[in-house]
């Protein structure tokens, strides 16, 4: 018997039905195991050590996978071809020996790079050791991001409260988005003319661009204003033409090699619309295997690449398929063998292609996003071993009689579409393209001017990266690997630090200033050439070039140093420096000759950037007497306008007026209090703009909360209000969210009952999870109780009845024994473990009304007692940092390339 194991289990389904019964195949679910989130998962000071952690679900996996063996001969990692499936099966022979589950099993390793069942029987027959090259690769690339991140992470915490974390491809991906924002706010745009005219030459009209105008050659800015247009303009009509020039020049336009991971992600985007995330998930399927009657078959190779070269059987195929559905004179005299041109390419596996030519995306009935990203890649298959397109370049020169005057026409006409006919590489942004057919025209002909027109341009600022794009311009600069600028870019929308308008990356203000505290207090981490040098060293380290330690402690030696110098500057020290950084922008020329950092308020404190437990804000230097602040985010423009305090009216029913302010945490709505009571106030609820508020809005949302009715049930008001998570209507303690903040004025009896059954419905109040059991280790030899391994808030831990131990760091909870969990159960007992600190706690009860006097007379409780906060202190600071290791979006900080 053989155990096969492969990531997942779309992939063991399909690898099962090739192999027999004399194989079972089990998923991993990806990797088993990772470095938990907390201090000293990576150990810089004991020789990068890595404590490595079982997640709690993979525990059952690798239960499955130990119980599979023991019937088993033979251990078979079939995961992916690349570096992580290389991780994948190292940390699954590193669990399993630890656990000592392959004694005299004979280990091997297969890679396949499409499944089918050709490729997994020739693989199964040609196995091969794991390549520790590749795992050192990984270890050294795991390691750097978590020491980046979580290094780097805590210290923006610190120093920029709202910030959510950096990361190695993470942080410079975001400051080539925010530094062609800079590029594009500094633009200056210039004014030119063009002069273009309807001619004939004695055949159809066509369309001629003026030259040459008053005898010298014309360049983009000779005409820059309307005087000049027209005087060039009232030459061409003037003038008489003659035809002085055809020149006609044969050209070939070859196709693009077959999909990377980078061009696959550049053109589904491009082309269908597709984020990098949603390509790879779609590629993920179709490469895993789709039923196709009745059996399960791969349709594409693997899609993590960045080759180009294909294998001889994949050229052939695309050949006969060509001659066959196109003719023979598009099949080329030779093959196209292709070169990767990307800085830092492997090209460790061939390009992405389907498994089969044969399979025509018109005979396949698959999902919509698999059947549309099939057809692209089928597409540039074929049209990569295609026939040229062969093209005719035709240039037609007419001058004026007298020389002064000159036009010129350019088209160009397909006389072989060769490749064109199936497929054609998009662009990112679209330039002129002389593509108009222009019709036959003799030279020495005489010409006629029809129509002439002069119009008015402005040079524009180049475009904000598209998904296409920025993934193009990361894999020129080799910044990080294609094979995880999906995650990248999730993690930057994810937290906040861009947003895509009209699919193009905009830089949040909280990215901008991540940036900009990088730039100025780690600089060095966040170029382009150093990130891209990075890439190139850990690439020697696969090769097995490089000593991975080595690798890390040349890294860690600066940059810690870095790090310990940036800790010592005080928050003022780093809002100075920000404060000059992003000045033009937060603070930009109004153009008047006055001071863009003057406060609108007080208009004698100089505004600057701030930090407060919710973020960047701008203030005033003359707070607390004066109180005006602003959001990072707001323009210019909008900044006094949004920010002065503006009335609304008076309260008919108070007499009071009601006043529409802004604050730190954006614009909000007042009802001033008589003397000595506190205003009545309410923020405005998202998708509401200040300046469409007015008296009447203000007024609804100050009489929130607002009463509904009684419930029918128990006769308790129902209410409706806006709170922190938004709208939402309340009963006897139970919330239950509205849709919008509209519902709050509008919701009735009857809708506000059924919302409120259908959250109770759902469940109540969350109850906190059970802990998740990692291993179960049998019934304790002295009392019988069942001993077991759980994961818990603070780590791994062993329970025994009452008494908890917990797993020392370093060991794998998984790898446990009984006879080390009884020894650390008895080592905990003899420690207080148990029931003991409960007793104590109920003593108090007997003398609750003594407490007091206990405390203040008795010197052991006292000195107890003083204690408690003093202990809790450190640890405050300490948990501080591991509480952050998560960010909000559940993500760790460093998990930028994994």
């Amino acid at each position: 018997m053989n155990v096969v194991v492969v990531e997942s289990p779309a992939k063991a389904k399909t690898i099962n039905k090739y192999l027999g019964s004399d194989y079972t195949v089990l998923a991993s679910y990806g990797h088993i195991r990772d470095l938990p989130s907390k201090d000293g998962s990576v150990e810089p000071d004991n020789d990068f050590a890595m404590s490595w952690e079982v997640d709690a679900k993979a525990s059952k996996r690798v239960a499955d996978i130990v119980d599979a063996l023991k019937k088993a001969d033979r251990l078979i990692l079939a995961t992916d071809p690349d570096r992580e499936g290389e991780a994948i099966s190292w940390h699954v022979l590193e669990v399993l020996n630890k656990k000592k589950a392959l004694k005299d099993k004979a280990v091997q390793r297969v890679t396949f790079n499409a499944i089918t069942k050709t490729s997994v029987l020739e693989a199964m027959a040609n196995p091969r050791d794991v390549d520790m090259e590749l795992v050192e690769a990984y270890l050294a690339r795991r390691a750097l991001d978590y020491l980046v991140g979580f290094t780097l992470s805590p210290v923006l915490w610190r120093k920029l409260p709202g910030s959510r974390s950096a990361g190695r491809v993470q942080s410079v991906c975001l400051r080539l988005i925010v530094d062609r924002e800079i590029e594009i706010e500094r633009f200056k745009t210039q004014e030119y003319w063009t002069v273009d005219a309807d001619v004939s030459a004695g055949a159809d009209p066509f369309l001629a661009r003026l030259v040459k105008h008053e005898g010298k050659k014309l360049t983009k800015f000779d005409l820059n204003n309307e005087a000049s247009a027209l005087a060039a303009k009232a030459a061409v009509n003037n003038a008489v033409f003659k035809v002085a020039a055809v020149e006609k020049k044969p050209g070939k336009r070859s196709p693009a090699p077959p999909f990377t991971t980078s061009t696959l992600q550049q053109e589904a985007a491009r082309k269908l619309g597709f984020s990098a995330q949603r390509t790879m998930q779609a590629a993920q399927k179709l490469y895993e295997g789709i039923d196709i009657g009745g059996e399960t078959v791969g349709l594409i190779t693997y899609m993590r690449t960045d080759g180009v070269s294909v294998e001889p059987e994949g050229i052939a195929e695309a050949r006969s398929v060509i001659g066959s559905v196109y003719g023979a004179p598009y099949v080329p005299e030779t093959p196209r063998y292709y070169k990767a041109k990307a800085k830092n390419a492997q090209e460790a596996h061939e390009a992405i292609r389907p498994t089969s030519l044969g399979r025509n995306p018109g005979s396949l009935r698959l999902e919509p996003d698999l059947g549309r990203l099939y057809e692209l890649i089928w597409k540039r298959m074929i049209a990569s071993q295609m026939e040229s397109a062969r093209i005719e370049r035709t240039t037609v020169d007419l001058e004026s009689a007298d020389g002064q005057t000159g036009l010129r026409a350019t088209g160009q006409v397909v006389l072989f579409p060769g490749y064109l006919a199936v497929y054609e590489e998009g662009r990112d942004d679209e330039g002129d393209e002389d593509s108009a057919r222009l019709p036959v025209i003799e030279e020495g002909a005489s010409a006629k001017v029809i129509e002439a027109r002069a119009d008015q341009h402005f040079t524009e600022p180049p475009p904000r990266y598209s998904e296409a794009s920025l993934v193009k311009k990361m894999e020129e600069l080799g910044i990080g690997r294609p094979s995880t600028y999906a995650s990248v870019l999730t993690v930057l929308r994810d937290r906040e630090y861009v947003k895509m308008e009209k699919q193009r990356f905009v830089p949040e203000d909280k990215g901008r200033l991540v940036t900009a505290f990088l730039e100025q207090f780690f600089k060095r981490y966040v170029e382009y050439d150093f990130t891209a040098a990075l890439e190139e060293q850990l690439d020697l380290v696969s090769d097995g070039k490089l000593d991975w330690k080595q690798f890390l402690r040349d890294f860690w030696k600066d940059f810690h140093a870095a790090v310990g110098e940036i800790a010592e500057l005080r928050t003022t020290n780093v809002l100075d420096a920000l404060n000059e950084a992003l000045g033009p922008h937060i603070f930009p020329d109004k153009g008047d000759g006055s001071d863009p950092r003057l406060c609108p308020t007080c208009h004698s404190g100089q505004l600057s950037l701030k930090t407060g437990k919710f973020g960047a804000f701008i203030g005033c230097s003359n707070y607390p007497e004066c109180r005006y602040t602003r959001q990072l985010g707001v323009s210019e423009g909008d900044g006094e306008a949004e920010s002065a305090d503006k009335e609304l009216g008076v309260n008919p029913a108070t007499g009071r007026a009601v006043w529409l302010k802004n604050g730190r945490f954006g614009p909000y709505v007042e009802e001033l209090a008589a003397e000595g009571d506190k205003p009545k106030r309410s923020s405005l609820p998202k998708g509401w703009i200040a300046s469409a508020m007015d008296l009447e809005k203000a007024l609804r949302l100050l009489s929130l909360p607002r009463e509904v009715g009684k419930h029918p049930d128990d006769g308790k008001v129902i209410t409706a209000g806006l709170g922190r998570f938004g709208p939402f209507v309340l009963h006897d303690g139970t919330y239950a969210n509205l849709e919008n903040a509209d519902e709050v004025f509008d919701v009735g009896l009857n809708r506000a009952v059924a919302i409120l059954a259908d959250k109770r419905a759902g469940g109540g109040r969350p109850q906190r999870a059970a802990a998740a059991a990692l291993a179960e280790l049998g019934n304790h030899p002295e009392d019988g109780k069942p001993v077991r391994v759980l994961s818990g808030r603070f780590g791994p831990y062993i329970k025994h009845g009452d008494t908890n131990a917990n797993v020392p760091k370093g060991k794998d909870p998984a790898s446990l024994t009984m006879d080390e969990a009884v020894a650390l159960i008895a080592e905990r007992a003899a420690k207080g473990g148990g029931k003991k600190p409960a007793k104590k706690a109920a003593a108090p009860k007997k003398a609750a009304a003594k407490a007091p006097k206990a405390e203040g007379a008795d010197a052991p409780a006292k000195k107890t007692a003083a204690k408690k906060p003093a202990a809790k202190k450190p640890a405050a600071k300490k948990a501080a940092p591991k509480a952050k290791a998560i960010s909000d979006d559940g993500a760790a900080p460093w998990d930028d390339d994994a």
